[in-house]
């Protein structure tokens, strides 16, 4: 597989082994779930829809058309509703979109799907919510998967946005082994019920995370009826049919917009040295904020902390030049 490939990494749902995940204890129940979060996910916000190369992308979109445009973006196999309980803390002074990558979540799947697709997707997304309607340009916050794509909008749509802020995207040094997604295809398993589709969720890549309710809260998002009982909304064959990009570094390099790198302070993927090398190919001239005690899930691990170093970030960049050229 290539270097773009390789360094793409799961955040779909996947199977426990057969003691289940750490959801199962709820048998179909909510957990327990602080009032932020609460009141985050019951903030109203709109849905819509795009085509982009005859598949529907959905979006939601929050605050009001004509401030600053914010893009939020998920990684691999997730879906925006991950950003459910991070948007409404912008949504104040910008217009916050978050939208679905197709073959994902309730967006429509290809029979084949690349790079360059996926960053038209958030171009069209940030044309039809309006992100570009304001005074100044919008900016991209990217996790995991969709942190890659942004390099590629990045590098061929740079000039239309501020900047974008990638949250542990690891772009790894040459001689760092890499695994990419599986390619099996194998289709998602259909699950009796509600309770016990739940109770096989888990991360992926595998990591705890303490905040279950956020983890159940997603999980709903990830699932759909299905004869028989429930499944995942990915599409399985997504790996299967991928044309990937090479030389994700080249890309990061070449983006035409500001950049900044946000990662778990204890993320398996985003290690020391992987941070390093990715300072290094920026010429040390762009922000890189760890959050401590966040994993690769950063927004799940530590959501609070991730909106406070994200809302710090932006407002800095309201107020200051950019020290990388670009």
């Amino acid at each position: 597989m290539s270097s773009g490939s390789d360094s793409i990494v799961r955040d779909q749902p996947a199977e426990m082994p057969s003691e289940g995940g750490p959801l199962l204890e709820y048998h179909g129940n909510l957990p327990p779930s602080p009032a932020w979060f609460q009141d985050a996910v019951a903030t109203p916000y709109e849905t819509h829809f795009v085509d982009v190369k005859g598949a529907k992308v959905r979006y939601q979109r929050w605050g009001q058309r004509g401030r600053p445009g914010l893009l939020l973006v998920h990684g691999n196999g997730a879906h925006a509703h991950w950003w459910d309980f991070i948007a409404p803390y912008f949504a104040q002074h910008y217009n916050v979109a978050a939208l679905t990558f197709s073959g994902m979540g309730d967006s429509e799947w290809r029979e084949k799907y690349d790079m360059a697709t996926f960053a038209e997707e958030e171009v069209a997304v940030a044309e039809d919510a309006g992100l570009f309607d304001a005074d100044v340009k919008p900016i991209i916050v990217a996790h995991s998967f969709g942190g890659f794509v942004t390099l590629v909008t990045g590098a061929e749509h740079g000039d239309r946005f501020t900047g974008m802020v990638i949250v542990d995207s690891p772009v790894n040094p040459p001689e760092r082994p890499h695994q990419g997604p599986p390619r099996s295809g194998r289709p998602n398993k259909v699950y009796d019920d509600l309770a016990s589709a739940l109770g096989r969720f888990r991360l992926a890549p595998p990591q705890i995370c303490d905040n279950h309710y956020a983890m159940d809260y997603i999980a709903r998002w990830s699932l759909k009826k299905a004869d028989g009982g429930w499944t995942w909304k990915f599409d399985p064959s997504i790996w299967t049919h991928f044309e990937p990009n090479d030389a994700p570094g080249d890309m990061l390099k070449a983006a035409k917009c500001r950049i900044a790198i946000i990662r778990g302070e204890e993320s398996a993927l985003m290690p020391d040295d992987v941070g390093a090398y990715m300072r290094k190919l920026l010429g040390h001239q762009v922000p890189f904020i760890s959050i401590p005690h966040a994993r690769h899930h950063v927004m799940l691990d530590q959501p609070l902390a991730f909106v406070s170093a994200l809302r710090t970030l932006l407002a800095e960049w309201d107020h200051s030049e950019p020290h990388r050229s670009v």
